[in-house]
């Protein structure tokens, strides 16, 4: 038995970038599937979609697919020294308009907007899908795991309860033979006091203690309760998606 809520995070690295899967899950009666992936990669979504739909049949799923430069990039670093002139020389005139004293100094005008910047390659999404299929197989793996985990906490749970209604049952199964016998006594004992002339055998004491006995007779229904217990129980020892079965029982 599987909760429908999880996480789960899958990393894999490939030609300099690292590509990370963030999984997140939880409660719904259908499967619904949200997947979130940079621009690069929008045709990886309905093969995404698909490998989790092979593992995941209920629920809500999040998908988030991230993206992070390596340190390669550190070789594509690329300066516009046009921007940089500009941003200098509106540092002067704003120092000389305001008569703000202080130095102007190249790290200043490096952490301006636009002047530093690593140009982004386009990435190749059928090259990079081996490694994204990693990285989700990975996440998904990691997701199950957590809802097995909380489904055998789920599981220890119900079954405490199963057992609590047990032994309930038990004491109403024994209870339920003197339940005609106690009422026909309190029904003679109403008569008695009411000082009614009737007798134990009369025909309308007989017929209202057998109507009752009919409304009484809760055999069926106990046995019923006793085949659902049971059925619940098995079901909850499978490790098939039982949600929508249990919910029935």
């Amino acid at each position: 038995m599987r909760s429908m809520t999880g996480y789960g995070r899958g990393e894999t690295d490939h030609a300099g970038t690292r590509f990370s899967v963030e999984l997140n899950s939880v409660n719904r009666k259908q499967s619904d599937i949200v997947i979130n992936l940079p621009r690069d990669l929008a045709e990886l979504e309905p093969r995404i979609r698909q490998t989790i739909n092979e593992n995941i049949s209920r629920g809500r799923t999040n998908a988030i697919i991230t993206l992070h430069s390596g340190t390669d990039g550190a070789r594509n670093l690329a300066l516009n020294t046009e921007l940089a002139r500009s941003y200098h020389e509106a540092m002067r005139m704003l120092q000389k308009e305001l008569n703000a004293p202080g130095e102007i100094t190249i790290s200043t005008i490096l952490q301006a907007p636009g002047v530093m910047r690593f140009p982004e390659e386009a990435l190749n999404a059928e090259e990079a899908w081996p490694a994204v299929e990693r990285a989700l197989r990975a996440a998904l793996a990691d997701l199950i795991r957590m809802r097995e985990r909380e489904g055998k906490h789920l599981a220890k749970d119900l079954i405490h309860r199963l057992k609590a209604i047990r032994k309930k049952l038990k004491e109403v199964r024994a209870l339920h033979p003197d339940v005609v016998k106690r009422y026909r006594g309190a029904l003679l004992d109403r008569i008695q006091k009411a000082g009614l002339p009737i007798a134990s055998e009369d025909e309308r004491v007989l017929k209202e203690i057998s109507f009752f006995a009919d409304r009484a007779d809760v055999s069926e229904e106990l046995t019923r309760l006793e085949s659902h217990l049971a059925q619940f129980a098995h079901h909850l020892r499978s490790k098939e998606p039982v949600g929508r079965t249990l919910e029935f029982i």
